[in-house]
């Protein structure tokens, strides 16, 4: 049984018409699934779609069986159960890393500081921030403070994991760092939907990849068929914009 179902979601806006436009996609407990697609396709939306950020004009969404959108009045519990990485990074500047990373049990599930407080300290020390708790966000680097982004949504201990282009607003250099945290995330086996434009990542991490254009699930399939074998015309034009290095398929 899939841990996440979307069936026929539809999106649209009165100024930009329609964004989704019957996406259907499943993902199973454990599986990390990578988005792949051109600017404005609707994967960030989608994205949006599921932790209820956005509300949707067609379909629905199902949380291990239970449907979560357009809820309204507990929209806030169901986002306990889907975490969510921005490219923002979206820290509190006023608070410290490890304060950060504590708010969020500590006010929506009502946790006891102690017990946050350990678990916090032990994802900071799991994304290698572990001398950076008393460090507020200014003097932290961008791969630093979007380590302390995934430390937080762990500490909700989340069902699913949502990542938008975590790593769009970093220099390159910071880019590896991140990356490595979200490869040992799914090594560990946590759900997650990936959104990224890093083609050599999205190979090595994912169960699928799904490629969307124009609001659409245009292909989906096993990395290496997709990267080396796509099927649609559409996809092979999509990977001819990168250089991905075929002769890297049996390494």
């Amino acid at each position: 049984m899939a841990l996440l179902e979307i069936e026929n979601l539809v999106k649209s806006y009165k100024e930009a018409g329609g964004i989704l436009k019957g996406v259907s996609l499943s993902v199973k407990k454990g599986e990390v699934v990578v988005i792949l697609g051109p600017s404005v396709c609707g994967k960030s939306t989608l994205l949006r779609c599921i932790n209820g950020l956005e509300s949707v004009q067609g379909g629905e969404i199902k949380l291990d069986g239970e449907v979560i959108s357009n809820r309204t009045k507990d929209m806030h519990i169901v986002r306990q159960r889907v975490g969510m990485v921005f490219q923002s990074y979206d820290l509190f500047p006023h608070l410290n890393v490890l304060k950060n990373v504590t708010l969020g049990p500590l006010k929506a599930q009502k946790r006891e500081k102690s017990e946050v407080e350990e678990e916090a300290k032990k994802l900071l020390e799991r994304v290698g921030l572990k001398d950076k708790m008393t460090a507020f966000p200014r003097q932290l680097s961008g791969g630093q403070k979007q380590r302390v982004a995934i430390a937080r949504a762990l500490c909700m201990n989340p069902e699913i994991l949502l990542f938008d282009e975590v790593t769009a607003a970093l220099d390159p250099e910071m880019v590896r760092e991140v990356l490595d945290v979200m490869m040992d995330l799914a090594k560990e086996g946590k759900t997650m939907l990936i959104v990224t434009h890093q083609m050599e990542f999205a190979r090595a991490v994912a169960d699928r990849i799904v490629f969307i254009d124009e609001g659409q699930i245009v292909e989906q399939s096993a990395p290496d068929d997709f990267f080396f074998n796509p099927k649609t015309e559409r996809a092979k034009k999509f990977l001819s914009a990168f250089a991905f290095d075929k002769a890297k398929k049996d390494e």
